[in-house]
C-alpha cells in the first residue's frame, strides 16, 4: 500500500487520491477528478476534489476537501510563525478521536518537520454550508454551537496531559509565545493607522487599554483549563441545511490552546449574534452551556465562575481581529470581517465591565 506524500493542490493526481483512500481502508481506484477552491480561509487554502472512479467501492466518497498552506507568502509565513499548520495536523492525528465535538472525518493528514508544508484531506460536509461572520447566526444555531463548545471543553476539562504537548498553545511544554507585548502593541498601532476612518472611539479605548496592559492580561488569574478552539466563529463552522448535513461541525483547528473554555463561548456569542439578541438571550445560552458541561461530568464550576470567565472572554475576539488583520493578506471581505469582530468584541467587553480585569 502506497502512503501519500505531502503535496500542494497543483501536484495532486488520481494516483495520489487513490493512495489517500486506500490507506484509509477504501478499496477504490480514482480515475479522474475536478478540483475547485472553496471557502475564504485567511491562513490556509481549501480545495474540493470531485472524484470519478475506475473501480468504485460502497464506502468511497464522491468528493473530498483538502486543506493546504496558503499560496500567499505573507499568510503562509504567519501560519508557520504561529505553528498553525503543525497544530491542526496534530489535532486530527492525536486529539480529534477523544473530542466529543463534531468534526469532519479526516481521511489523511501529515506535515513536514518544520510545520511549513502540510496536507489535510477531510470529509466533504456538503450539503451543509459554511457559516459567515458577517451574516451571523440564528438563535437556534447559536444554541447548537454552545452545546458543541461544551462537548469540546468537557472532553478535556482539567486534562493536565495537554501540558506535555509542545504543539498545544498554553501548555507547559509549549515554546515561548511569539505573541510578545511589543508585537501586540506594534500591530495595534499599525491597525489604528490603517483603519483610522473606520474605528469608533470606544473601540480605540478598548484597544489602548488591552495593548498597554498586555502583560497584566496574560498573567491574570484564570479559571479551569481545557482544550479551547480559540477562533470559535461562524466562518470556522459548517451548518446543516434543509438538504442535509450535520447540524453543526467545527473546523479550522489551527489555533487551539489549553485555556479557559468560556473564552470560546464569549468569542462566538459576541461576534455571531447581534448585540441586542446576545443581551436578551445571554443568560439562557450560558445556562445551556453549563448544563451540557454538567451532563458531561464537569463538577466544581459554578454559574458564577462561568459568568466571570465569560465576561472577559471577548478580549480574545478583539485581539484576533486586529492581530490577524495585520499579518494575513488584506482583502475587502477580510477588512469588513475584522471590523465586525472588533466592534462586537468591544461592545461585549464594555457590557461586562471587562476593562476592570486589566487594572
Amino acid at each position: 500500500m502506497t502512503t501519500p506524500d505531502i503535496r500542494r493542490p497543483a501536484a495532486i493526481d488520481a494516483a495520489w487520491l487513490t493512495a489517500v483512500l486506500q490507506q484509509a481502508g477504501v478499496d477504490a481506484v480514482v480515475k479522474s477528478f475536478e478540483a475547485k477552491n472553496v471557502g475564504t480561509g485567511q491562513i490556509g487554502e481549501s480545495v474540493r476534489f470531485k472524484l470519478t472512479y475506475e473501480r468504485d467501492a460502497e464506502d468511497a466518497p464522491r468528493s473530498l476537501v483538502g486543506k493546504f498552506p496558503s499560496p500567499d507568502e505573507t499568510s503562509r509565513g504567519t501560519g508557520i510563525m504561529l505553528g498553525n499548520y503543525l497544530r491542526e495536523v496534530r489535532f486530527y492525528q492525536q486529539l480529534a478521536p477523544r473530542a466529543q465535538v463534531q468534526t469532519p472525518r479526516c481521511w489523511f493528514t501529515d506535515t513536514d518537520a518544520t510545520g511549513g508544508e502540510f496536507v489535510l484531506m477531510m470529509e466533504d460536509l456538503a450539503p451543509a454550508e459554511q457559516g459567515d461572520q458577517l451574516k451571523g447566526v440564528t438563535l437556534d444555531q447559536a444554541k447548537l454551537v454552545v452545546e458543541q463548545a461544551a462537548r469540546l471543553h468537557g472532553s478535556f476539562w482539567g486534562d493536565e496531559s495537554l501540558d506535555d504537548l509542545p504543539w498545544v498553545q498554553g501548555s507547559k511544554a509549549a515554546p515561548a509565545s511569539a505573541v510578545t507585548p511589543d508585537l501586540v502593541g506594534n500591530l495595534w498601532q499599525g491597525f489604528r493607522a490603517r483603519y483610522a476612518e473606520r474605528l469608533q472611539p470606544h473601540w480605540i479605548e478598548v484597544g489602548e487599554a488591552l495593548t498597554s496592559r498586555w502583560s497584566q492580561f496574560g498573567g491574570r488569574e484564570t479559571g479551569p483549563r481545557t482544550l479551547a478552539h480559540h477562533d470559535f466563529r461562524p466562518d470556522n463552522m459548517m451548518f446543516g441545511t434543509a438538504a442535509g448535513g450535520h447540524p453543526v461541525t467545527v473546523l479550522d483547528w489551527q489555533s487551539f490552546t489549553y485555556a479557559v473554555g468560556a473564552t470560546d463561548v464569549a468569542y462566538f456569542l459576541a461576534g455571531a449574534l447581534p448585540a441586542d439578541v446576545r443581551r436578551a438571550h445571554e443568560a439562557e445560552l450560558l445556562a445551556l452551556y453549563h448544563a451540557e458541561l454538567t451532563r458531561l461530568g464537569v463538577t466544581g464550576y459554578s454559574m458564577d465562575d462561568l459568568r466571570r470567565d465569560y465576561g472577559v472572554g471577548a478580549f480574545q475576539l478583539f485581539l484576533t481581529a486586529f492581530f490577524a488583520s495585520m499579518v494575513v493578506i488584506q482583502t475587502p471581505r477580510g477588512d469588513d470581517m475584522f471590523m465586525q469582530m472588533l466592534g462586537s468584541a468591544a461592545d461585549h467587553i464594555l457590557d461586562h465591565n471587562a476593562l476592570s480585569a486589566l487594572a
